[in-house]
């Protein structure tokens, strides 16, 4: 995926998400290091990006981050829900952030297949 496929998928869903962190239910953040944008973090954003979108999730933003010293486990996500320990995703590809949306973000349930790390 090119950079100006991920800009236009990005204008595209941030028409509805609210880019105001007081408003946010959920934070996702991708890790946009070198080592993950090797592993393909940008498809990672570009996926959670649509999937946002398309399921019109207005109190979800999105955010990067530089590296997070895990490059065995690069792309690597994590999801800040209020009132809910952090969870850390490794490994991640747009088809399993799609999944992160649909069961973590939607439904309150962490994919344990994918967790390397769980804060509170």
């Amino acid at each position: 995926m090119k950079l100006e496929d991920l800009r236009k998928i990005r204008e595209r869903a941030s028409k509805n998400i609210s880019l105001r962190q007081g408003d946010a239910r959920v934070n996702v953040v991708i890790g946009m290091g070198t080592s993950g944008i090797a592993a393909g973090a940008r498809d990672v954003m570009a996926a959670f990006l649509d999937e946002i979108g398309k399921r019109d999730l207005n109190d979800v933003i999105v955010t990067q981050t530089g590296e997070r010293g895990l490059a065995s486990s690069e792309p690597v996500v994590e999801v800040h829900i209020k009132g809910e320990p952090v969870v850390v995703y490794g490994e991640m590809s747009d088809v399993r952030a799609r999944r992160v949306v649909a069961e973590h973000v939607v439904n309150g349930n962490a994919v344990t297949d994918y967790v390397i790390e769980v804060r509170k």
